[in-house]
């Protein structure tokens, strides 16, 4: 594998360096224009979001969070939720945020592909329906996305002669950055990292290891302290995340992913039909396309960009095609954003391998058609998933609001079907007796209740809790829901 030298600036009939359209931060642009246009507006928080929202939120009481979460995205939406509880506010934050990180993640990759490249890459990523329905969304798994583009792009360039110490800091933080989203994908990008520099006899360098274990070490410090004080060791939380996430181990789950590439957001248990067959030509020729570019940089000597960006996407893709048994589309946005590298690099090199120039004209003309389509087809997406939210968060609303005219309000407790988004919504704490958010024991449950505003929640064709067999039931009416409450306390007789 040969690394490259960093891309020299454009010149023009004069020697001078030529003046560029600044066409990546255009990208970015329309990025954010395009979240906030077609999924910021009017979506409420999800169940995830609330989960991490919570933990940082001073109105509400903060919900579970299991041990496989990380607090990234929470320390990210802090600062918004310290000054205001507005969903539209946070969600246009960090819509731009979104768009400013993507910039800056794939500004890492220009001096190592070029310009043109980089904005196709950039633009291939930004227009999935995925990255623009996440974008506004307190979830982690973008930023990991865009971290790791960035931390790749810093590695390629530490090994660049005369890398700055800037460059090394860099791919620290990038590495740093994606661990602390999201510590397990963390490890998962600095391993081929690491394995690069041990494999590769020209990135035999002692600096970048350093700052990718530096950064690796940095991110997850938070995540490891966290395991001693709640789980009591690393060993114990990494057990606790296994069974929450319903037993890691060697399960093939690209089934899973594929019936949910178009949706459902979340596919546990899967057992739906693949929906839009006809709209799934991106997912089937992507990895095609940078099995390609792979074939065709080492026919042409120039490896490095191609294939380790190929194989830490293929690393991050891991843990969700074969250690779990169930799949949503965005655990694999890490895996398209490195992706669109190859594939942008492979489209650069194809036209620019047409000769004569006309001819080289219309096979642009005809990848930019296809584009187009791509974008049609992920548009098409879009709208059903962002309603699809949109409706599961109304109903968290709708059932909240039910729960205050039965009068809960805070100081309460909501326990029972998807009690953390809903009493969040409601401003209650939450707390469950089973599940996988399981935190409560049935008779610790029963003292708060005594003393503390409760309500179970259970959607039929399920009873009521075990516990609540004698509290009394009322439907909410166009939610799905029931909700049980106990009865009243007896009152106190007076003190003589």
């Amino acid at each position: 594998m040969t690394t490259r030298v960093a891309a020299r600036p454009w010149k023009g009939a004069h020697g001078r360096p030529s003046v560029r359209f600044p066409w990546l931060a255009l990208v970015a642009a329309g990025y954010a224009a395009a979240q906030l246009a077609l999924a910021a507006p009017h979506l409420g928080l999800g169940w995830d979001e609330t989960v991490y929202l919570s933990q940082v939120d001073p109105r509400n009481p903060a919900a579970y969070f299991s041990a496989p979460r990380s607090r990234g995205i929470s320390f990210l939406a802090a600062p918004v939720l310290a000054v205001t509880g507005s969903a539209p506010v946070l969600r246009t934050v960090l819509a731009l945020l979104s768009a400013a990180a993507l910039y800056a993640a794939y500004r890492v990759w220009r001096p190592l592909l070029g310009p043109g490249r980089t904005t196709l890459a950039a633009l291939l990523f930004a227009g999935l329906w995925t990255t623009v329905l996440y974008g506004p969304q307190a979830m982690p798994n973008l930023w990991v996305a865009l971290s790791a583009v960035a931390a790749v792009g810093w590695f390629l360039r530490a090994h660049e002669p005369g890398a700055s110490r800037a460059v090394l800091l860099g791919l620290g933080g990038a590495v740093a950055a994606a661990t602390l989203f999201r510590f397990s994908d963390g490890v998962w990008l600095a391993a081929p990292l690491l394995a690069a520099c041990g494999m590769v006899p020209a990135w035999r360098r002692s600096a970048p290891a350093l700052a990718i274990a530096g950064g690796l070490a940095a991110g997850g410090a938070q995540w490891i302290a966290e395991a001693y004080v709640r789980w009591g060791g690393i060993g114990a939380r990494l057990h606790a995340s296994s069974a929450t996430e319903g037993g890691m181990g060697l399960h093939w789950a690209g089934g899973d992913a594929w019936r949910s590439l178009n949706g459902p957001l979340l596919c546990r248990p899967c057992a739906v039909p693949l929906t839009h067959p006809e709209l799934t030509l991106w997912w089937l020729t992507l990895p095609a396309l940078a099995l390609t570019a792979c074939v065709v940089a080492l026919r042409t000597g120039r490896t490095a960009e191609t294939v380790l960006s190929a194989g830490c996407a293929a690393a991050l893709s891991v843990p969700y095609l074969v250690l779990i048994d169930y799949s949503a589309p965005r655990f694999f946005l890490p895996v398209y954003a490195l992706l669109a590298l190859p594939v942008a690099t492979l489209a650069g090199r194809t036209v620019r391998a047409v000769r004569p120039v006309p001819a080289r004209t219309a096979v642009a003309g005809v990848l930019a058609a296809l584009l187009v389509v791509h974008l049609t087809m992920q548009y098409t997406v879009l709208q059903e998933m962002d309603a699809d939210a949109r409706a599961t968060t109304d109903r968290y609303q709708a059932v909240a609001e039910d729960l205050r005219r039965l009068g809960l309000h805070a100081p309460c407790l909501v326990t029972g079907s998807h009690s953390q988004p809903i009493g969040y919504y409601a401003g209650c704490a939450s707390a469950d007796v089973s599940g996988n958010n399981r935190n409560i024991t049935e008779a610790a449950l029963l003292r708060r209740a005594a003393t503390e505003l409760t309500a179970a929640l259970a959607k039929p064709p399920s009873g009521p809790p075990g516990y609540a067999h004698a509290w009394a039931a009322h439907r909410l009416r166009g939610t799905g829901y029931t909700a049980y409450l106990p009865p009243p306390a007896p009152a106190k007789p007076p003190v003589p």
